[in-house]
């Protein structure tokens, strides 16, 4: 009696759940409705980077629905003064301060405000008119100004992974703090997130994010000593920036990855796991504890990651081109090599040894990265790096704010004089 009295008790509950969530979904698509008779403000952070120019696309094609306020670049005053006369946005940032007086005058007769610096930066994201923050800057600028946004209460749409990887504990405290929700945009993590919709009661067992393997899939480390830039830079299936793409080279940008889902996810570095996919149409994996597993599919195009970020919870209609069974008739799957491409061993070493391991980890590879772009290191040097990096830096276990700059800092010189003093 007693154990059947607990299973129509767990049941009542399980009922009760279920009621809920479709209470709160039902009242968050109204409230959705509602709040799109106004148009939802926009910045974009790094609007001149690859996923800002197709997140300009993906806003200026439902423009009852978006409205431009900002967007920034960091030299590329060039592309972000075409950008400012197509999109007239309320607001532009040249981060390069010697590059302010030319966006300025470019734009001195289209009564566009244009500032510049790291500060102004932080101060634009905080506007009232401002809705969602598309962080979408590389590397780890893209802190300070999320964390400004975070503390505004401003959406945010992340596609700077390094924020989670450097902070991803201080980001998080934040955003929960201030009640704020952080949608990834990211192909991969906004799989996940795709797969949990409707899922998040229930508990999960694993993730699986999966990888292209990059130009360099099978190559073995004699093969990868010779490597030279030209060829790191052709990634087989997506077309991303310089930076970006060397991660995905050297499978640092999947390790990054698994940091960035540790965060978004709530998981431990075990429920996370990485899978070669060449194909790149399966986006990722969510397993859950009754052994059942989803995974969301599609063409490569960080479009539909990008827009559904910005609508969530809607799905707009698109003219994007569809998914064809015939055209792919074998979808591969296979382990990634992690003695060849050891970066990827180093991110989950970062998250067992927590603090700012992950932040010196970061700052190392951005230095790293930068070095092999100007020739001056080899392609295996980058993992070198980064490892002498991570160990040689103190880590610090409960880090605030200033002690992530700190470590970014220390970890920035430590891995400068690695180059400079490489035999």
């Amino acid at each position: 009696m007693v154990d059947e009295f607990l299973k129509k008790q767990n049941l009542e509950l399980l009922v009760s759940i279920e009621r809920f969530c479709l209470i709160i979904q039902r009242l968050s698509r109204k409230s959705y409705f509602c709040s799109m008779s106004e148009k939802k403000g926009i910045a974009i952070l790094g609007s001149t980077g690859s996923i800002g120019t197709q997140a300009l696309e993906v806003i200026e094609a439902y423009p009852e629905y978006f409205d431009l306020q900002v967007i920034t670049a960091g030299k590329n005053a060039d592309l972000l003064i075409e950008q400012a006369l197509k999109y007239k946005p309320n607001t532009v940032v040249i981060s390069e301060t010697s590059l302010y007086q030319k966006v300025k005058d470019a734009l001195f007769d289209e009564g566009i405000h244009v500032y510049t610096g790291e500060e102004s930066l932080c101060q634009v994201v905080e506007s009232t008119e401002v809705h969602t923050v598309l962080t979408a800057l590389v590397g780890y600028a893209g802190l300070k100004p999320t964390l400004r946004a975070i503390d505004a209460k401003k959406t945010i749409a992340l596609a700077n992974k390094e924020t989670l990887v450097v902070a991803g504990e201080l980001v998080t405290k934040r955003a929960k703090e201030n009640g704020v929700n952080i949608y990834p945009v990211d192909s991969e993590h906004s799989a996940i997130f795709q797969c949990l919709v409707g899922e998040f009661h229930n508990k999960i067992e694993k993730i699986y994010l999966t990888a292209s393997g990059g130009p360099f899939r099978g190559w073995t480390l004699d093969q990868l000593k010779s490597v030279k830039k030209e060829q790191a830079l052709k990634h087989p299936n997506w077309t991303m920036g310089a930076k970006i793409t060397i991660d995905s080279a050297s499978l640092m940008n999947k390790g990054l990855e698994v940091i960035e889902a540790k965060w978004l996810f709530n998981l431990q570095p075990d429920q996370i796991d990485v899978i070669v996919h060449p194909q790149s149409i399966v986006h990722s994996l969510v397993q859950f504890e009754d052994g059942s597993m989803k995974a969301q599919m599609g063409l490569p195009d960080m479009k539909l990651p990008i827009q559904f970020a910005l609508t969530f919870p809607q799905r707009f209609k698109t003219n994007f081109p569809r998914f064809n069974f015939m055209d792919y008739p074998q979808l591969t799957f296979e382990k990634p090599d992690r003695s060849v491409f050891r970066n990827l061993d180093l991110a989950y070493q970062a998250m067992e040894m927590k603090g700012t391991a992950a932040c010196l980890l970061n700052a190392a590879n951005e230095i790293a990265v930068a070095a092999f772009l100007e020739d001056k290191i080899d392609f295996l040097e980058i993992a070198e790096i980064n490892e002498k990096t991570m160990l040689g830096c103190e880590t610090i276990q409960q880090p605030e704010y200033e002690d992530y700059v700190e470590s970014d800092r220390i970890a920035r010189e430590f891995a400068m004089n690695l180059i400079l003093n490489r035999a």
